[in-house]
Parts: C-alpha cells; sequence; structure tokens
C-alpha cells in the first residue's frame, strides 16, 4: 500500500496517495504503535503528501509530531531525528518561514559535520539544502560559497556524473542565475544536460527538468528559439510519457507561454496559461498554490496586453484566496499584493497603489528583512511612484521565488514561479524521507 501510494504521488494523483496513506498510517498505528519506526515513515510520507497539495499546516502537524517522537525514542542525534528536523524544515520553507527553516538546517549540519563527517552524504545533503534556504532570503553569497563547497567535495568524493553531483551542479547553477551570472550558469546548465543524456537517457525525468532549466537561463539571455525549441521538446515528451494533465507537464505548457511572452505573442501565451488554469482547477481545485500562480500569470498576461480589468478581478481573487489560506503575511500573499498594485498603478488609481506597496514594503521588511531583493524593489517602485505626479505603464520586477530584473525605466516581464517554470527554475532538494523509496523533494 505504501509503495503504491508513492506511484501516485510520482503521477501527481495526490488524494489517491492520500487515501493510502491515511489508511497505512492508521493500520499501523494500530498494529505496531504510535512511536514505531514505520507508523513514524507513514505519517512522513503523509506530511509529504500534505505539501504536495499545498497543505502546509496539516503537513507541519504531523512534522513536528514525527520530530517530538523521534527526538524522545531515539535520541535528539540519531539520522531518522535529523531527517525529521529537515523534513520539517522543508515545510517552514515552504509557507516561507525561511528563519524558522534555516534555524532547524543549521542545526541539522553542524551534529551531522560533529557525528558524521564533513564529507559524509547526509552532511552535504544538509549543506546543500541549507544554501537553498540562503536563496530563498536573497542571500545568494552564502547559498553560492556552500554550493561550490559540496560540488567539489561531491566530484572528489562520488565522481563527476553521480546523480548527487549533477543535483549539485544544477543547483549551483541556479544560484548563478539569481544573481545574473548567466553565461556562468549555462555552462554548468549544459554539462548536465549533456551527462544526463547520456547517462540517463534523453527522456528521463531528471533530463528533462535540466532541458527545462536550460531554456529558462536561454530566456533570460534573449534567446528565445533556442528557449523555445528546447520547451517544445520538453512538452512534447512529457505530453506522451506522462500525460496531459501530469503536473510536470503543466509545468513544461507553463513555461513555454513564458517563452512566448517573452517574444511579445501574448495571444499565444494567453491560450496555453487558459488551458493550464483550467485544468489546474479541475484537478487541484480552485484554491491549491499551483492553480493560483497560474491565476496570477494569467493577470500577468492580460496587464501586458494592457487588458486591466481582467488583470484586476484575477489579482484580487488570487489575493483574496491567499489571505484566506495561506495568511496575510505569506510571501505569496505579499507577491500578489505587488503586483495588484502595479495594476492599479496602471488603472491610474495611484492613492489606492501607493498605499497598497506601502502595505507591502512594511510586511516584507518585517517577513523576509530590510535587505531581500523583494523588498528592496517594493522600495523602489513606491519611491518611483511617490515622485512621480503621472502614472506610466509599469509591471513589478518581483516574483515567486525572488528572482528580480534590475531595470530601473520600467517594470520587466515577470512571471510568478513554482518548479522550473517562468523565471523560477527546479531547485532540487535533497532530503530522503523515511522511506528511502520516495525520490527527492523538487523546490522550484
Amino acid at each position: 500500500m505504501s509503495n503504491l501510494a508513492l506511484t501516485y504521488s510520482h503521477q501527481g494523483l495526490w488524494k489517491k496517495a492520500e487515501k493510502l496513506g491515511v489508511q497505512v498510517l492508521e493500520i499501523r498505528k494500530r498494529v505496531l504503535g504510535a512511536e514505531h519506526p514505520g507508523t513514524l515513515t507513514s505519517m512522513s510520507n503523509l506530511a509529504l503528501t500534505y505539501s504536495h497539495q499545498g497543505l502546509w499546516k496539516k503537513a507541519e502537524k504531523l512534522g513536528v509530531q514525527v520530530l517530538e517522537i523521534s527526538k524522545s525514542v531515539l535520541g535528539a542525534e540519531h539520522p531518522n531525528t535529523l531527517t525529521s528536523m529537515s523534513n520539517l524544515a522543508l515545510t517552514y520553507s515552504d509557507q516561507g518561514l525561511w528563519k524558522e527553516a534555516e534555524k532547524l538546517e543549521v542545526q541539522v549540519l553542524e551534529i551531522e559535520k560533529r557525528v558524521l563527517g564533513a564529507e559524509h552524504p547526509n552532511t552535504l545533503t544538509g549543506m546543500s539544502n541549507l544554501a537553498l534556504t540562503y536563496s530563498d532570503q536573497g542571500l545568494w553569497k552564502e547559498a553560492e560559497k556552500l554550493g561550490v563547497q559540496v560540488l567539489e567535495i561531491r566530484k572528489r568524493v562520488l565522481g563527476a556524473e553521480h546523480p548527487n553531483t549533477l543535483t549539485s551542479m544544477s543547483n549551483l547553477a541556479l544560484t548563478y542565475s539569481d544573481q545574473g551570472l548567466w553565461k556562468e550558469a549555462e555552462k554548468l546548465e549544459v554539462q548536465v544536460l549533456e551527462i544526463e543524456k547520456r547517462v540517463l537517457g534523453a527522456e528521463h525525468p531528471g533530463t528533462l527538468t535540466s532541458m527545462s532549466n536550460l531554456a529558462l537561463t536561454y530566456s533570460h539571455q534573449g534567446l528565445w528559439k533556442k528557449a523555445e525549441k528546447l520547451g517544445v521538446q520538453v512538452l512534447e515528451i512529457r505530453k506522451r510519457v506522462l500525460g496531459a494533465e501530469h503536473p510536470s507537464t503543466l509545468i513544461s505548457i507553463n513555461n513555454l507561454a513564458s517563452t512566448y511572452a517573452d517574444q511579445g505573442l501574448w495571444k499565444e501565451a494567453e491560450k496555453l496559461e487558459v488551458q493550464v488554469l483550467e485544468i489546474k482547477k479541475r484537478v487541484l481545485g480552485a484554491e491549491h498554490p499551483d492553480t493560483l500562480i497560474s491565476m496570477g500569470n494569467l493577470a500577468l498576461t492580460h496587464s501586458y496586453q494592457g487588458l486591466w480589468k481582467e488583470a484586476e478581478k484575477l489579482g484580487v481573487q488570487v489575493l483574496e484566496i491567499r489571505k484566506r489560506v495561506l495568511g496575510a503575511e505569506h510571501p505569496n500573499t505579499l507577491l500578489s499584493m505587488d503586483i495588484l498594485a502595479f495594476t492599479y498603478h496602471n488603472l491610474s488609481r495611484r492613492d489606492e497603489a501607493i498605499e497598497m506597496m506601502k502595505n507591502v514594503v512594511n510586511l516584507r521588511t518585517k517577513v523576509i528583512g530590510a535587505d531581500h531583493p523583494d523588498t528592496l524593489s517594493s522600495v523602489k517602485w513606491l519611491n518611483i511612484w511617490c515622485r512621480t505626479a503621472a502614472p506610466r505603464s509599469q509591471h513589478s520586477d518581483t516574483t515567486e521565488t525572488d528572482e528580480a530584473s534590475s531595470a530601473e525605466t520600467e517594470g520587466p516581464k515577470t512571471y510568478e514561479g513554482a518548479d522550473d517554470q517562468p523565471a523560477a527554475k527546479r531547485r532540487k532538494r535533497e532530503i530522503p524521507w523515511l522511506d528511502l523509496v520516495l525520490v527527492p523533494r523538487q523546490c522550484m
């Protein structure tokens, strides 16, 4: 039953996975007891299934329970306890609670270095995930430093073509992208892709993810035809292998829409985004985080076509749902406020735009810090608006994975992102949940 639940998860059938996961957990509690390792494994896997569905509070509740029992029964430094701490940190990251995530990950890393050694695979996993948490906070130099260390050790210990080494190369490439070092990112991503094609095959999920990431790097450099060519290839393979409604296929459709948007092909982009949104509403539900991302992207495409009323309508819906589901201070909620403020500004509702952006600045300063790139972006635009007598057409330069452009005169084209979608390449989280058959967590 557990393995079937995992198979459902790999196919993006999370409701089916959840149903089986709940059954397994109830049986194990009754037969093995609430503190048995098998029961804790089932709790961890169910928490992961909740996370996939954006049910982060449920995931957090289970994660806290697993961690407390593991500490009590196994001890604070047992490998399973450290895994539980890492998993809980990932749940905090999902909710934008990056300081809480960082705190746990630093604890895990310190223990692993002392107990397992600096080059143990688990220690390197801890370093890699801490680097990603630094990236989430815009601390890219810190992330780069850790990423380079992990990559050097893995190349020496595991070899240049080991899957974990390739993961490190991909993550380091993303850190370069965060800093606008596109050529450095492209160089690493080309290497990864060539190795994966040869070792894993052209249609392996990891190969397709690397193709998607390279396509996005091409887009950032204005090489849109190259990006489009790769994006079309990935989409065709995923449709054939995974099916038209698989989450990874939908990501590919979204990425291709972004590439069309980059070329000013708004109608083509809109057509794809409407398809994705309709499928996500039906399959995931109207309030799933991924559905909201698609609504946000469609709103932005409306904006670029000057359809401000349509953009406002979708933007208000997304903001209201995120406030209710995620909370008023979640980074994604603040992103929705930021984008809606731009829509108001372009509708000549200048006072409303400035008031909303003031709220964004205050909340971002409180939640993610005054020096975070997203906060600085909001401050920049608030200052411009306050100095400018008449509004001009602008767009937010904040994205869902904290990747911003430095354009000063007009807002750059922007899409919200998760997984390996527009302006948000897939980050490869490596923490294994307690069942070793689970794939590494993927974080876009």
